[in-house]
């Protein structure tokens, strides 16, 4: 099989999630946080940075850790987390990477010579007195960070977090702070020097009556982007699973609502709004747009290990319309790929751009998803965390749990296989479409290593989706399909 490139694209061993992609010297960058996998927390590990060619995006680089958590004189004991962070080229050539330290509302920058070379300390985010931006008692609560440079050199910091409930002063260093939406602030040539005022863009959930942005109001994971004249603002809404858009023609506002990019539950384009009709499991969102060769994408995260401490990167081609709109997007497993996925090879289970139970999917919360997700299937590997071997695969798979992948390039297929293991008795059925007719059968037994099952098939030839349902008693690990 000639290389190809799925959903995640990075390998499955790989969590980062709230990736912002840039292209920087013919090479596209992905920046975000660093899950642990199985963590107990958000953003456990240093930041790492993945690179490829912008000719070729099969061929991701690890660029190795960039920057630790250490490095910040906060944070010398690296107890505390660095949460989703940006990068942009500086007025001076160099590189700055932000990030928010944890819940403390201090914006910390980083420099380097090169995208994703060693990152150093560089400072905080301060007025010309050296005063850290937003600390007073009542300021703006800093949160992820997304950082313009203009044509014109001009800096702009976008930041902002606005839960329905705001955090208690004890978790935000002991000070009550303003949740109430998307902010911007000017900064010097310097890249953390403040100028002016700190502007309120976006108002929260039951402040934003009229504004246009009613039901999916912003929430956090700003990121900014400009195409031609005008400016893109990227946003995780108070939905959570969605990251919508909004656009000015001025870095300052006013923002008019675009709507919704892409889902990380196919909610809205499925035709349904609610947590429990997700097509997958869904979480937090966050991620921005980057063209790469003249084709433009939107980079997103999914979630793992029935919990939302453990997300991957993701990533899908999109449209902007000739008037500046964006239509939202489905989930795929071959988003960065040049079209479907062969129709011929072995394919991790890993991939599906779909997964749920025989009861649905729902939405992932705390790491005791577990508990409340025990009888779903679930995308997890073997042993600890780390950066090599990859064999992340679908766990717990029990009767009428399916998996589904999109798209593939069908030629003259006429046998179909599975790799799984465990106590279920029963048959897979494998259809084009979820809960459509099946188009084959695989008879499976108990076993305790991975075993392989196939049957004969007929099917016509041209781009079709593929779902596998398990149906019977017992549960199985899905490790792989093939298709011959």
């Amino acid at each position: 099989m000639n290389r190809q490139v799925f959903n995640p694209f990075l390998p499955s061993y790989e969590y980062i999630p709230d990736a912002e992609p840039y292209v920087f010297d013919d090479r596209v960058y992905v920046f975000g946080s660093h899950d642990r996998f199985n963590g107990k927390l958000f953003c456990l590990n240093d930041y790492v940075s993945w690179s490829a060619p912008v000719n070729d995006l099969t061929d991701w680089k690890y660029e190795g850790v960039i920057y630790r958590k250490n490095q910040d004189p906060m944070n010398k004991l690296g107890l505390f987390q660095m949460y989703a962070p940006d990068v942009t080229k500086g007025v001076d050539g160099r590189y700055y990477l932000y990030y928010a330290l944890n819940f403390f509302s201090i914006m910390a920058v980083a420099v380097c010579d090169t995208p994703a070379g060693q990152y150093e300390f560089y400072g905080y985010v301060s007025d010309i007195n050296g005063e850290k931006l937003s600390s007073k008692k009542g300021d703006p609560f800093l949160f992820d960070p997304g950082v313009l440079v203009d044509d014109d050199g001009s800096v702009y910091l976008y930041f902002g977090f606005a839960p329905q409930k705001s955090l208690s002063p004890i978790i935000t260093g002991g000070k009550k702070r303003r949740f109430n939406g998307g902010y911007v602030v000017q900064l010097a040539p310097d890249m953390k020097t403040v100028i002016g005022k700190t502007k309120l863009l976006f108002n929260k959930v039951g402040e934003a009556s009229g504004t246009g942005f009613e039901g999916h109001e912003f929430f956090e994971a700003s990121s900014i982007r400009r195409i031609g004249d005008t400016y893109y603002f990227i946003y995780s809404s108070i939905n959570g699973h969605e990251l919508c858009y909004a656009t000015s023609d001025s870095p300052l506002g006013p923002f008019q609502y675009g709507g919704t990019v892409i889902s990380n539950g196919d909610l809205y384009i499925n035709g349904y709004s609610e947590d429990k009709n997700s097509d997958n499991y869904i979480g937090n969102n966050h991620g921005s747009i980057v063209a790469i060769n003249d084709q433009w994408y939107i980079f997103y995260h999914r979630q793992t290990n029935r919990h939302h401490y453990s997300r991957q990167a993701m990533a899908e081609r999109i449209e902007i319309m000739e008037d500046g709109s964006i239509p939202q997007v489905e989930l795929t497993s071959c988003g960065l790929n040049n079209g479907p996925l062969k129709g011929k090879g072995e394919y991790g289970a890993y991939i599906a751009c779909h997964l749920k139970s025989g009861d649905g999917a729902g939405r992932y919360g705390t790491y005791f998803g577990h508990i409340a997700f025990r009888k779903h299937p679930y995308f997890t590997q073997t042993g600890r965390d780390r950066e090599e071997n990859p064999d992340q695969y679908i766990a717990n798979m029990r009767d009428g749990a399916s998996a589904g992948y999109k798209y593939f390039m069908i030629n003259d297929l006429n046998e179909i296989g599975v790799a799984v293991r465990g106590s279920g008795t029963g048959v897979i059925y494998i259809t084009n479409m979820n809960d459509s007719d099946p188009i084959a059968k695989i008879y499976i037994q108990p076993s305790k290593d991975y075993k392989y099952f196939y049957t004969q098939l007929q099917m016509a030839n041209g781009k079709t989706a593929l779902y596998f349902t398990y149906r019977g008693p017992g549960r199985i690990d899905f490790k792989s399909f093939v298709l011959r």
